[in-house]
Formats: structure tokens, C-alpha cells, sequence
């Protein structure tokens, strides 16, 4: 049922009729998120600027039992931010101050709705660098970023948001403020309640600001691109990269599909003629990058690579990771419904897996492009549809099914960094298994005994 008028008056009231939205046309916006064919309209769409607002809009919400759905920018891949029936969307994209860098400690603190660009920028401009780089950081928010554990480009050498988080401020459901986390590089003083906060979704609070550390920037960088004319060429060269005891910065690859489609639309002037694609970067000490280039360059010869370029200038360079950082955007030009998956495999199962997606896509008549993160086994099917096309969407649900099934079957997950929100909720249990499924559970009941925080996503709390 919609919203209780004296709920509406109480959000205009706390937070100013300006930054409240009721109307259709409004709220348009906002009933969906980065997931393809989800959408669901909220009852109405607030805007806090301050946590003592966040905390007004909990506490209305939980003694009126009105569901809040927080959102950032949107860009969510699983449906986190997608609205229930007739709730409340708390949007904090008006809270994105840069509140303190600190030099001395490596540390940033920040509003929960700035972007991870803004971020990325202000350590940048103090001569540091924030690792973390989902392909939306131009427009997602570090609070999403946070709230899905958002993974990137770099993962593989230096790892997920989890790894920069050193503290956060947290308004839980009945609106009290929680701090967990500080400046200090060793904390080892009860549980760690950052960790269970950080890839909850916004199911058990609202992160309203963070505090990240700051790694100092890497001095060198060089880009590669080799091209290869089978996929188990090109993960045995991951494979060998890896045992060699070398961990670029980047390690990333292309299907066919892709290589295409990112080529027709940024005309990078890719090698067409390939199955696959990998794209490897090396940063850090001049010298070392040098004989690491060298190293991942002697690899790809040795698994009979096509081609091997070497960016000679950071145009160059960029122009390169573009490849890569463009190939979402550039599938979805192909078909009415781009639907971007992602499962993570042991690295050695690279290949089979993508062998699975290409056989799973022709045995359900659908069009896919798979890239992803070869180094860290992360992958990201990408099936080309339309959503108008109820029995074609049917068998891309069953084809999904198969994906997940196989990788978990081959010691895998069923989500690498786009979370679990409503779209892969059904496939948690399986992975998980009971104890873990009832601990969530409990966590969730005990932490919003209401429900009132982002319900229906990743699982349902205990009922008793």
C-alpha cells in the first residue's frame, strides 16, 4: 500500500519538502538500478545531506515500520539498490564532502556519497593513490562501493574495497550512529564489525562515511595487450604469469564477442582476428616493471600469442585499458537487454569455464560476450537479449542457473564483486549452505528486528 500520508509529512518536515520526491514522473529514476530488466517503484525518493538526517529518516521509518532502501548513484549490478514495494529510497548522493586526507596516517575520510572518481582525485592529488576501480568509479559512490564490496580492474594485485576500509560510521536501523574502525594499521580489539558492514547491501545499516587507506603511488606503469588464437593459450599464459611470481597490476581478457563489439564502438583498432584478448599492466618501481613487462611479454610468446604490444606512451597506454574498461558499455549498444553477470572459478578453471559459457550460450540459442578478470579467475558473462522476449529471458535465467551450478561445482562463487542483492539471491542458499544462511539470518534479525532495511535482498531475517 502507498505511503501513509503523516509518514510523507514527517519525512518533509525532517528533511525539507525540497528534498522529498512523491510524484510518478520523479520517482521514475529511481525505481531501478545498473540491473537489467529489474524495476520497482518506490512510495517516495528522500535526499539526506547530514547523518543527523539519516538518523531523523531511521527513526521515522523503523517506529512506523516503512521500509528504507538506500542508494548511491544506482550503478548496483545485482539489483542491491533496487526498490521494494512503496518504500522509501534514502539517497545519499548529497553527502559527498572530502572531509580529511591525512598524510601523516594514509588516511582518507570521506561522505558516503562521493564518487570513487572524487576519491581516486583527492588522493591523487596528494601524490597517493586508492587502488579500488569498478568500472562505474567515474559516477558510483564510495558508500555503494562499500556496501557491495566493490571489486575492479586492479584486484588482482591489490585487492577489493574490503582492503582499504579502516573505519566507518554507520546508522543502524532504529537510528542510532555507530563507529567501528580507526586510524590505527593494527586493531585487533573485539570482533571486527567494519567487516561485517562492508558487502552487507544495506541490510543491516546505512554507511553514511568511510574511512579508506591511502597506499603511496606507484612511480612506473607499462601496459601490454597479446592476442591470442585459442582461450586455453591465452589462461595458460595467466597461469604461467602467476606461477612465475609475477602479480601485474592488471590481468584481463576479451572473448571474440567482446574484442568485436569493443572495437565497432571505440575504435581502438583491436586485432580482430583473435579468441581471445588479454590486457596486463605492471606498476611500481621502474626496474621492476621493466623486467616484469619482459617476463609477462616471454610468457605470451612461449603459449604462441599472436601479437604482443607494448604501449610506448601513456596515449598509448590508455587507449589499451580502454579495451577493457569499455567492453560493458560496448555490448550493450548490440541488443535492447545487456545482462552482465559475474561468477569467480579457480584460476585454473579459466578456460573450462569459458569453454561452459560459450557451450551453455549456443545450447539456449543465446547471443554472449565474456571478459572479465583473468587473473583473479573473475568473470563476467554477458548475455546480449531482449527482455520483451519472455522466452528468450526464460532461457537466459536457465542458462545463468547452469553458470552458477558450474561454478560452484568447480570450487567457485556465484558473485566475484556485484553482490548478491535480489537478482542472484535465490542461488545464495546453495552456495552457502545452512549454517551460514542461518547465521545471516540471525545477524539480520538482531541488527533490524523491524525488517525495515532493504528488504527482500540477499536474504530474509529469521521470523522467530
Amino acid at each position: 500500500m502507498p505511503l501513509a500520508p503523516p509518514v510523507l509529512a514527517g519525512l518533509e518536515q525532517l528533511l525539507g519538502p525540497e528534498n522529498v520526491l512523491t510524484s510518478a514522473e520523479d520517482l521514475i529514476p529511481y525505481s531501478f538500478d545498473g540491473t537489467a530488466a529489474l524495476r520497482q517503484m518506490p512510495g517516495a525518493v528522500v535526499f539526506a545531506s547530514t547523518t543527523p538526517q539519516v538518523v531523523a529518516a531511521l527513526k521515522l521509518a523503523n517506529e512506523t515500520h516503512t521500509a528504507i532502501v538506500t542508494r548511491g548513484s544506482g550503478t548496483g549490478l545485482s539489483g542491491g539498490s533496487l526498490p521494494s514495494p512503496d518504500c522509501v529510497v534514502l539517497c545519499l548522493v548529497k553527502m559527498d564532502q572530502i572531509l580529511e586526507l591525512d598524510r601523516a596516517n594514509l588516511t582518507l575520510l570521506v561522505e558516503a556519497g562521493a564518487t570513487t572518481q572524487a576519491v581516486a582525485d583527492a588522493a591523487a592529488a596528494a601524490g597517493l593513490f586508492y587502488p579500488p576501480d569498478p568500472g562505474s568509479m567515474k559516477i558510483s559512490t564510495i558508500g555503494g562501493n562499500v556496501a557491495e564490496n566493490s571489486g575492479g580492474l586492479r584486484g588482482l594485485k591489490y585487492g577489493v574495497t574490503r582492503n582499504y576500509v579502516m573505519g566507518l560510521e554507520v546508522v543502524l536501523a532504529h537510528g542510532e550512529v555507530l563507529w567501528t574502525g580507526n586510524k590505527c594499521v593494527k586493531d585487533v580489539a573485539g570482533y571486527s564489525l567494519r567487516d561485517l558492514f562492508i558487502g552487507s547491501e544495506g541490510t543491516l545499516g546505512v554507511i553514511t562515511k568511510v574511512l579508506l587507506k591511502l597506499i603511496p603511488k606507484p612511480p612506473a606503469k607499462r601496459t601490454l595487450l597479446a592476442t591470442f588464437a585459442q582461450m586455453d593459450q591465452a589462461a595458460q599464459t595467466v597461469s604461467d604469469i602467476i606461477a612465475a611470481q609475477v602479480i601485474p597490476c592488471t590481468l584481463e581478457f576479451l572473448d571474440r564477442t567482446t574484442i568485436h563489439c569493443v572495437d565497432d564502438y571505440a575504435k581502438i583498432g583491436l586485432p580482430r582476428d583473435c579468441e581471445a584478448l588479454l590486457l596486463m599492466e605492471s606498476d611500481g618501481h621502474p626496474a621492476v616493471v621493466q623486467e616484469e613487462v619482459a617476463q609477462m611479454v616471454a610468457l605470451a610468446r612461449q603459449n604462441h600469442c599472436q601479437e604482443v604490444r607494448v604501449a610506448q606512451t601513456d596515449e598509448e597506454a590508455s587507449r589499451l585499458a580502454s579495451a577493457r574498461r569499455t567492453a560493458f558499455s560496448a555490448l550493450a549498444r548490440v541488443a535492447p537487454t545487456t545482462i552482465l553477470e559475474d561468477a569467480t572459478v579457480p584460476r585454473s578453471e579459466l578456460a573450462h569455464m569459458v569453454r561452459f559459457v560459450a557451450a551453455v550460450a549456443q545450447k539456449h540459442r543465446l547471443r554472449v560476450g565474456t571478459f572479465g578478470h583473468m587473473g583473479d579467475g573473475n568473470l563476467h558473462p554477458t548475455f546480449l537479449t531482449d527482455e520483451r522476449n519472455a522466452d528468450e529471458m526464460h532461457r537466459v535465467e536457465l542458462a545463468f542457473q547452469e553458470i552458477f551450478d558450474e561454478a560452484v561445482r568447480l570450487g567457485g562463487t556465484i558473485t566475484g564483486e556485484h553482490g548478491i542483492g535480489v537478482a542472484k539471491k535465490k542461488f545464495l542458499a546453495q552456495f552457502a549452505g545452512d549454517a551460514q544462511m542461518r547465521v545471516l539470518r540471525e545477524l539480520r534479525r538482531i541488527l533490524d528486528p523491524r525488517g525495515i532495511l532493504n528488504p527482500g535482498k540477499v536474504c530474509d531475517p529469521l521470523t522467530s
